[in-house]
């Protein structure tokens, strides 16, 4: 397992027998989905950081499109794309199954992860974007209510009902990371509780889960990190300078 993040001219370290290897960011949401399905479903494995911004030249071998998370196997094969990734280890894994067994609750489960993309876009620009205006904000609180209404509707503490399921850990990272725009850009942006009352219920329920502690930031952290990327020199490896 590497613990700081790999670059140029470094050397992937060998796969290690009886386990899966994922290739991930600290701070990568995307990465984090996986971190998260492999720690629900208890699945063998271990981490190789990679440096994003300089890559190392393995990488590309292993992902064209030098990306993470990046899945491989002792057989050599490789995945990509962590939609994809979850999908497969749900079905090949079949411990602790994450998606509902029930072909149409799954595909509404999808239909909701994939309307959440229009969340993260709008999450992105408001962290990285020099200037922003409350209706973004509004846009992206509207994104929510639609998942607030959904878990009013289910009345159970997780989409997955009495245990967080696929649909739980795959908006996870990025409500993990809410309230960094509140650190950056002040207290007008703070996530109304009367408009999202059981998404911030459900967000404190998440954060006892033991799959979610596993990979968990909290605020500051995250904050520090957009902090330095925006400044245009990303600290991956600040948590293992300290």
């Amino acid at each position: 397992m590497s613990t700081k993040h790999l670059g140029p001219g470094s050397v992937a370290p060998p796969i290690t027998p009886g386990k899966l290897r994922l290739y991930s960011m600290r701070f990568c949401p995307y990465a984090q989905r996986i971190h998260l399905v492999l720690d629900a479903k208890q699945i063998p494995y271990d981490v190789v950081y990679v440096n994003l911004t300089r890559k190392p030249e393995w990488l590309l071998e292993k992902n064209e499109l030098g990306k993470v998370p990046c899945l491989e196997f002792e057989s050599g094969e490789i995945l990509y794309e962590s939609l994809i990734i979850a999908d497969y280890l749900d079905e090949a894994y079949p411990q602790n199954g994450l998606h509902p067994t029930d072909p149409m609750a799954k595909a509404k489960d999808r239909l909701l992860i994939e309307r959440f993309n229009t969340v993260i876009t709008i999450m992105y620009k408001l962290y990285l974007e020099t200037i922003v205006d409350r209706d973004l904000f509004d846009k992206a609180l509207a994104g929510l209510e639609v998942l607030d209404r959904e878990l009013a509707k289910r009345g159970t503490p997780f989409f997955g009902g009495s245990k967080p399921g696929m649909l739980d850990l795959m908006i996870w990272p990025w409500c993990e990371r809410a309230d960094i725009i509140r650190v950056l850009r002040g207290d007008q942006y703070v996530i109304p509780r009367e408009r999202l009352l059981r998404l911030l219920e459900w967000r404190t329920a998440m954060k006892e889960d033991p799959a979610v502690r596993g990979s968990y930031l909290d605020t500051e952290t995250h904050a520090k990190y957009i902090r330095s990327r925006l400044a245009g020199s990303p600290q991956y490896d600040m948590l293992a300078s300290a």
